[in-house]
């Protein structure tokens, strides 16, 4: 924890009881942000959350990015940030989307019948086609089973000479992308591809995922392990029969800027407003969405003027690869980047099993640290959450959500989670209650992320926290605005980070 002060902590409560205001990390300036806090309730956050799931209810149960559920949440948050009086811009873009429909198959039928496994035995590389092969030959494509190391299978069209068309092509990884492996198979006259792990190293053996990076593949293309495809290159049989949608969609970023504050000091709110095509979303991210346009909402009820302009942001496609965030980011100009000071993200701070995870900018306790600023931001939310007497944790920058393209070009970035798939443990339920051995979302990236899927509690003292920290560098940035802002090699890649996305979405 960072101090600046010598002051006993019973000293720094009862001065903060007092003042209402909350100490901040050394280099930041203490602002009382008790007001703006009080404003923004739990019930009101609630009432977004419910228009959020009613957008779901009336189109099919989802919001993902391109659906009518979603396009009907960027109406409402339109409506309501226009009506307190920002300047509103929906921005637009195209993004690619694909989706399994269905259980895929995928069969040998001879030498040896046997009906392999989806997610176990084979995948579906996403951006697939769709297809029904019935039972053909597997034909195998140069591979090099003898000197997997020298693999070059299906990158070259000189490798289909004498393809046997209307059967299913069998390459092997290396050398070369995906992509190019299915398109000369298409090319070929192959009715589906089946392409298999290099096998040069005992991680080259196993099953991998894949992607052909964009839509425009016709044929149905699944990934296996090498054994697989061994077995199957000795005049096997079999089938494949994958139902994908893989096409180019549009979806759309709110940008809602404050009338006023400094443009050169520019504080980037964001949070995701899609869900992912199984579920409504209400937790992931319904809950950040409502936070911050409460937040936003009941800053101009308050009329507050910031220092700095504030840029609140509800990111479209996030769920397909953070697309809508790093499209944004794509079309700043230098000058632009340089103006954003940093970047707060909040995505799903309402987990029903949660546990108060701050992002760890200064890279104290995991891997990645963000750019510089990074730390200070991490310390007001420590400054924040100890005046609160609400213990918390470290989570790492690992490229799961919208602060990712930020932290790409050098942006100072830092925010709130509560859990997703991770699992809670019996240290955490002493410090924060729930269920050991649980998800912190049980509902995360399913149907019932609904209305009734979010802990009130923590729901509402992360609430209080964004609106502390929105507020905080409303009003003062200057220890936080970084100094490697445009510098490519500032920190890893989005690429580079794990990706996220939904097992159906590949």
């Amino acid at each position: 924890m960072r101090r600046t002060t010598k002051l006993s902590l019973a000293v720094v409560v009862s001065l903060v009881a007092a003042l209402a205001i909350i100490p901040v990390a050394s280099g930041a300036v203490p602002v009382d942000t008790g007001d703006l806090r009080d404003a923004v309730t739990v019930d009101g956050v609630r009432a977004h959350q419910q228009a959020f799931q009613d957008a779901a209810d009336a189109n099919g149960g989802t919001r993902e990015a391109s659906s009518g559920g979603y396009f009907d949440s960027v109406d409402y948050v339109v409506d309501q940030m226009t009506g307190a009086g920002y300047d509103v811009t929906v921005q637009e873009f195209q993004y690619p989307f694909f989706e399994v429909q269905g259980t895929p198959t995928f069969e040998q039928a001879s030498p040896v019948p046997t009906s392999y496994v989806d997610q176990v035995d084979f995948d579906v590389m996403r951006f697939s086609g769709s297809g029904t092969t019935g039972t053909v030959a597997f034909t195998p494509v140069d591979l090099a089973l003898g000197d997997p190391t020298s693999s070059t299978s299906g990158c070259e069209a000189e490798d289909f000479v004498g393809f046997v068309a209307d059967t299913i092509a069998l390459m092997q990884r290396g050398a070369c992308s995906f992509a190019l492996k299915a398109s000369n198979a298409e090319a070929a006259g192959a009715v589906g591809a089946v392409v298999f792990n290099q096998g040069n190293t005992p991680d080259r053996e196993v099953l991998f995922f894949g992607t052909l990076g964009a839509p425009g593949i016709g044929i149905p293309v699944v990934s296996a392990p090498t054994a697989i495809g061994v077995a199957l290159a000795d005049g096997a049989t079999g089938s494949l029969d994958v139902n994908t949608t893989s096409e180019l969609r549009t979806s759309a970023n709110v940008i809602a800027d404050t009338p006023g504050g400094r443009d050169d000091r520019v504080v980037v709110v964001g949070a995701h407003l899609d869900s992912v095509a199984e579920g409504p979303g209400i937790q992931d991210n319904g809950s950040g969405s409502a936070a911050i346009l409460e937040v936003a909402l009941q800053m101009a009820e308050l009329g507050i003027e910031p220092r700095n302009q504030v840029r609140f942001a509800w990111w479209g496609a996030e769920e397909s690869g953070l697309l809508g965030s790093q499209y944004y980011v794509d079309n700043l100009s230098a000058r632009d980047i340089k103006n954003i000071a940093l970047n707060l993200n909040f995505d799903m701070i309402g987990s029903p099993n949660f546990v108060r995870f701050v992002y760890d900018g200064d890279g104290s306790a995991t891997p990645l640290a963000g750019p510089n600023g990074s730390g200070v931001i991490e310390g007001v939310y420590l400054d924040y959450f100890e005046s609160q007497g609400l213990p918390v944790e470290a989570t790492a920058f690992s490229g799961r959500s919208d602060y990712g393209p930020f932290i790409a070009v050098g942006i100072p970035a830092g925010g709130l989670f509560t859990g997703a798939e991770g699992i809670k443990t019996e240290e955490q339920v002493e410090i924060y209650g729930g269920t050991a051995g649980e998800q912190y979302d049980p509902c995360y990236h399913l149907a019932c992320d609904t209305f009734d899927n979010i802990s009130l509690e923590v729901l509402d003292q992360n609430s209080d926290a964004v609106a502390h920290s929105v507020l905080t560098f409303a009003m003062t940035t200057s220890s936080v605005n970084g100094t490697d802002k445009g510098d490519s090699n500032s920190t890893k890649t989005v690429e580079e980070l794990e990706y996220k996305g939904s097992a159906a979405q590949r």
